[in-house]
């Protein structure tokens, strides 16, 4: 047995940024356990790219809109400066960002765990004592004074008895998944604007060539001046926690990816040369498991603009969501200038005096978990957990009942949000 102050549990932007703030704030052995051999999660296993906005609604970085700082805008200049970041500080290449988390974590003294994985806990009453870690050396405990789950589907907080929920409300379906693919040797001069390319999309589902359900074709520009970016499969009827389902979702994704390559080639002007350059070594989840918390987030509250006095994170990215019955996004926008706040409170699970889940499993409802679920949100969660573990170790008190208002604070004090700022 591994014995430590704090353990983390999932290696993407969000469980590095705990990790790292939890060093930089004090924790003197903090272990970071990722299932892949590098870090990033579904910024880079699942090729998640761009950023979705990270800015207050309408209004641009330049003009002073910027609602997130701290370790996400470092990650940004860190990027830059291997140029591994666009002009629009959103796009950015996913073997770069490898690297910058790797060093950040280095730099930081956090101890990594590859290739390992959380497959069972130990609770002692409310508290979570141990994690038991498979990895190629076997199978070992790691013993903690406190944890973070940062899996993307709250595994952890689900070992631990912690109730959850799935899906949206009515019947527990999810959002659809994604398996993301880049084609490179486009000829980008000649793809022609998103309306054409969606109208022939529309005539090659009706001739039987393409069976995706999607309603459009979602694509992106990259780094690379041949390669284009496709966020466009999209598999129904899954429950992500279910092995069987995802199974099949990783199969029924590759046949659709090849669909719209042929599509790509056979029909749209600029890709007569273009191949598949690489699909993302996982087809991506949008939700899962949502964690019952202190406090659970609605959409409502994300729309009007809720303020809290123990905020972490300020966001402003739309209600987006992605239909589970088939074709169709809901997409509900905040106000102009309009941000919302995600209180403390919704990161602390029922039960569990000790443990932390940050990212997109937190205490929210379906439509508002639409909102948060984006990588510069979920990397500003991960910031907060790491500075709640690291007074976690020095008062001892319980996340229930940590002054909230007092780690608001200290994310301001930090740079790691703004001030509150009011029209």
């Amino acid at each position: 047995m591994r014995k430590v102050d704090v353990v983390v549990c999932g290696g993407g932007l969000t469980g590095v940024a705990a990790a790292v703030q939890a060093r930089r704030s004090g924790a003197q052995y903090v272990t970071l356990i990722e299932k892949n051999g590098y870090l990033g999660g579904m910024a880079t296993a699942g090729l998640v790219m761009p950023f979705m906005p990270y800015c207050r609604q309408g209004v641009s970085r330049e003009a002073g809109g910027q609602l997130i700082f701290g370790i996400f805008e470092e990650i940004l200049n860190r990027l830059d400066e291997m140029g591994g970041l666009g002009p629009d500080r959103a796009t950015f290449d996913d073997e770069c960002m490898k690297l910058v988390l790797q060093r950040m974590c280095a730099e930081a003294g956090v101890q990594l765990l590859l290739h390992a994985e959380v497959e069972q806990v130990h609770v002692k009453g409310e508290r979570l004592s141990a994690v038991r870690v498979s990895s190629v050396s076997g199978i070992e405990f790691l013993a903690a004074e406190c944890f973070v789950d940062a899996t993307g589907d709250a595994d952890v907080a689900h070992l631990c008895g912690v109730p959850w929920e799935k899906g949206r409300e009515k019947d527990g379906r999810c959002q659809p998944m994604t398996l993301c693919f880049r084609m490179a040797g486009v000829d980008k001069a000649r793809v022609p604007n998103r309306d054409a390319i969606n109208a022939l999309y529309d005539e090659a589902k009706a001739e039987g060539l393409v069976h995706n359900p999607r309603e459009d074709v979602l694509f992106f520009d990259t780094l690379h001046e041949d390669v284009l970016h496709f966020n466009t499969t999209r598999v129904l009827n899954v429950d992500p926690v279910n092995v069987d389902d995802v199974t099949r979702a990783e199969q029924e994704a590759r046949e659709q990816v090849f669909e719209m390559v042929r599509f790509l080639k056979e029909r749209v002007p600029g890709f007569a040369n273009a191949y598949l350059q690489r699909t993302a070594a996982l087809t991506g989840a949008r939700d899962s498991r949502r964690i019952e918390g202190q406090y659970k987030l609605t959409w409502m509250e994300v729309l009007a603009q809720a303020r809290y006095p123990d905020a972490i994170c300020r966001f402003a990215y739309m209600i987006d969501v992605h239909s589970p019955d088939g074709a169709g996004t809901e997409r509900r926008y905040l106000p102009e200038g309009g941000y919302y706040e995600i209180p403390f409170r919704c990161l602390v699970p029922k039960r569990i005096e000790n443990l932390l889940v940050a990212g997109r499993t937190i205490s929210a409802d379906h439509k508002a978990q639409s909102s948060l679920r984006v990588m510069p949100a979920c990397t500003a969660m991960g910031q907060a957990a790491g500075l709640a573990c690291a007074r976690f170790l020095r008062t001892r008190t319980p996340f229930a009942k940590m002054n909230g208002e007092k780690l608001h604070r200290l994310l301001v004090e930090a740079g790691a949000m703004p001030e509150r700022a009011e029209d």
